[in-house]
Formats: structure tokens, C-alpha cells, sequence
């Protein structure tokens, strides 16, 4: 474990302590993956800063959140630990908890949205916990969990409100500054703050400065709201749902307001290609909000340029489609992938000119698509779309200025 000090005196009304921290490593130690902090070069070079990686998309449940549900789970007494445990979630909390619960015979229910995904919920009820489908969003499950564990007599759960959870959570940085004493910042995406919390409690306690950066998504500001006193839309389909929280935690928001430095924000377009480089540099999967840390150090260069900076790859549960289609878009901005759409004449050999011209520049073709109909062009012309594969931006600028030469009409199809 690093090396550290008593908790500094300002954060002394806080719940969490850093020998709680330290007290939550001895006790799930052994149970979870003590997963690797690892230099990378390359992205490293490619943000002018020094970048480790916390993988914590390589425990069990491929998720982070299992610390601090078995932290919670074995702090509970026998007669708790026999009438079971309840938590509202559809997402790696719920796997946690399942998982470790299973392992330490302790029942585990977990009330989810009637529309939560059934991998999500198979792979739940696999892991042995009784999932309870209800409502139409998380609010709704929440209340529902809430009103049973009180029916029931279950302890409550929480995803991140909740000292013992943000205590085992903070485990992640004690095991980050172990491996490298000489981080200076650590960058840690926001959703509850549960993460953000036992990491910020642990740097404050190293003797040292360290610089501690939450991250959110522009569509989910929730906790940069509240520290900035200012009212945001909390809304959208994100990439990083994990991280998707409109009402941050009241103990989580104590913790950032007295130990975080700064809350950075990542768009969309953020996300995914953090998310692309991940695996095509590391050859490692994460989910949208694992890969938030990235994305803020690539949207805030400057910020973060010189440091030595710890982010952790919270999770690594994408759906396989969502996974195919970031990697997708990611290949059409870099413009290896393209959609041209050409203005054609409907006649023989037409198609077979425009194929020579993607010939003579080397370009493969996909897929072609042919439009007579619905277009405002008179009845013998037509458009066509076609999906290419080139080697770069400038391969593709190469083929569009061929086409042009050639006589054709033509414009790349822009994503979003």
C-alpha cells in the first residue's frame, strides 16, 4: 500500500478517512483483482504528458464497482447479511454486488427498468441475484427499492451514497500511487462521485500535491452544476452511461466540494475516439465512461500538458453493436471510411466509370447505393452512394479531386 499521512484537518467532517481507505484494502484484498497501472507511451506522446492506466476493466465483473460492494458487503452483521441486500441498478453496481453477494452467500436483490437491456439483466440473474423488473426509468426502480427494503427488512445498497462504498471505491488510487509514487494528477470521471470521492480522500492524504480532475459528460453535468451553483440540463443518450447521473450523491458532493481541485467536461465526439484509441493502441475494451479520463486529457491538452497523471479505466461493459458502430465512425473522421455521393447520368457505363476511377487511386469499394426515386433530379439522372475504404484523409482527398477530374459530381456524407 502507499505511503501515507493522517487525513488533513479540513476534510476531518467527512465521512471517509484514508485509514478507512486503507482498512477497505486489507479487507477485500485477496477478493478482488489488483489490477496493473501501466505507462503508456504512445498516448503519453500524443497528450505531451506522462499517461498511467488503472485497468480496472480486467476485474471479474469488469468493472471498478465491485470494491466497493463487498466492502459494504462485509461490514454488514450476521442478521443483515442473512435477510439480504437491495440495490436500484442496471449496471455494474448490480454486477458487483450480485457477484460478491453470491460468493459470500448473502442474498442480493436488484430492481431494475422495465426497458434495461436482457444481457444486462441475464447476466445479473447469472451471477445469482433475483432482479425485479419495474418502472419506466431509474428514479423508478430507486423508489422501488427503497420501499421493498424497508417492506423486507434488506439493507440498502447504494451505487455511491454511502461511506463503506466510497471507502472500498478509494482503494483504486491507494493501489495507483503505490505502483507510481510520482503521479501528480489524477483524473477520475464523475457520475454519483462515489470514485471520485474515496480517490480524492486518499491524494489529499499523500503528504504531497496532487491534483485531483473529475470528468463528466456535456450531457450529464450534474455535479459540475452543483460545485459551480448553476443550473444544467441533465439529458441525452450518451456514450458513457455509466457515468450518467442526473442528481449526484449529498456525501459524494461534500467530498468534491472540499477535496476535488477542477471538473472538466467531454463531449460526445470526446468519448468515442478516447474510446477507439483505447483499444486500438492498448488493445483493451472499456465502456463510454472508462474511457472519460482519456477523453478529458485529449480535449484539454493544455490543461493537463507536462504532468505525470493516474486515469482509471472504470469498466469495460460496452454492448459489442455500440462497440463496432464507435469503432466505425472513429475509421470515417480519420477518413479511412467514407460515403461519396456521386450525381450520375442513368445509362450504361456509368457506374463502370466511376469504379475506374476508384480503381486507378487504389480505393476498395464496399458497398454501392443506388437512389432513382425519391430525388429531386429529373427521371434519367439518379444519385448514388458509395462506401469506400481508403488509407487516410489524404487518400480520400485524392480520390474526391480524381472524381472531380473525371467529370462527376461529388461530395463526402458527413457524420454527425
Amino acid at each position: 500500500m502507499a505511503t501515507v499521512t493522517k487525513s488533513p484537518v479540513g476534510a476531518a467532517r467527512l465521512p471517509v478517512t484514508i485509514e478507512d481507505v486503507v482498512e477497505a484494502g486489507i479487507r477485500i484484498g485477496g477478493s478482488v483483482v489488483r489490477t496493473p497501472t501501466l505507462l503508456s507511451k504512445t498516448l503519453s506522446e500524443m497528450v505531451g504528458a506522462k499517461v498511467w492506466l488503472k485497468f480496472e476493466n480486467l476485474q471479474f465483473t469488469a468493472a471498478y464497482k465491485e470494491r466497493g460492494a463487498l466492502n459494504k458487503l462485509l461490514q454488514l452483521d450476521e442478521k443483515a447479511r442473512a435477510r439480504g441486500v437491495i440495490a436500484a441498478s442496471a449496471g455494474n453496481h448490480a454486477q458487483g454486488l450480485a457477484y460478491h453477494g453470491a460468493r459470500l452467500s448473502i442474498p442480493v436483490t436488484i430492481v431494475m427498468p422495465r426497458l434495461t437491456p436482457t444481457v444486462k439483466v441475464s447476466q445479473t440473474e447469472g451471477h445469482g441475484a433475483t432482479v425485479i423488473l419495474t418502472g419506466e426509468r431509474f428514479d423508478d426502480a430507486y423508489d422501488e427499492a427503497v420501499k421493498i427494503a424497508e417492506q423486507r427488512g434488506l439493507t440498502f445498497v447504494h451505487p455511491f451514497d454511502d461511506a463503506e462504498i466510497i471507502a472500498g471505491q478509494g482503494t483504486v488510487a491507494l493501489e495507483m500511487l503505490a505502483d507510481v509514487p510520482d503521479i501528480d494528477t489524477l483524473v477520475i470521471p464523475i457520475g454519483g462521485g462515489g470514485l471520485i470521492s474515496g480517490c480524492a480522500t486518499v491524494a489529499r492524504a499523500q503528504g504531497r500535491p496532487i491534483e485531483v480532475v473529475g470528468v463528466q459528460a456535456e450531457l450529464y453535468p450534474s455535479m459540475y452544476a452543483r460545485m459551480k451553483g448553476v443550473d444544467l440540463v441533465c439529458d441525452g443518450d450518451t456514450l458513457a452511461e455509466g457515468i450518467a447521473v442526473k442528481q449526484p450523491g449529498e456525501i459524494t458532493s461534500a467530498f468534491v466540494a472540499e477535496l476535488v481541485d477542477d471538473i472538466v467536461m467531454v463531449t460526445e465526439r470526446d468519448l468515442e475516439q478516447a474510446l477507439a484509441l483505447l483499444l486500438q493502441i492498448e488493445k483493451t475494451v472499456v465502456e463510454g465512461a472508462g474511457a472519460a479520463g482519456l477523453a478529458a486529457l485529449l480535449a484539454h491538452k493544455e490543461r493537463f500538458s507536462g504532468r505525470t497523471i493516474g486515469i482509471v479505466l472504470t469498466g469495460g461493459n460496452i454492448d459489442t453493436r455500440l462497440l463496432a458502430n464507435v469503432l466505425l465512425r472513429d475509421l470515417a473522421r480519420l477518413g479511412r471510411l467514407a460515403r461519396l455521393r456521386l450525381r450520375l447520368q442513368d445509362r450504361p457505363g456509368a457506374l463502370f466509370n466511376v469504379a475506374r476511377v476508384f480503381d486507378e487511386q487504389q480505393v476498395n469499394i464496399i458497398e454501392v447505393y443506388h437512389q432513382r426515386v425519391f430525388t429531386t433530379l429529373p427521371a434519367k439522372g439518379l444519385i448514388t452512394d458509395i462506401e469506400c475504404e481508403t488509407r487516410d484523409q489524404a487518400h480520400l482527398e485524392r480520390l474526391v479531386a480524381a472524381l472531380e477530374k473525371a467529370g462527376f459530381e461529388v461530395s463526402p456524407v458527413e457524420l454527425a
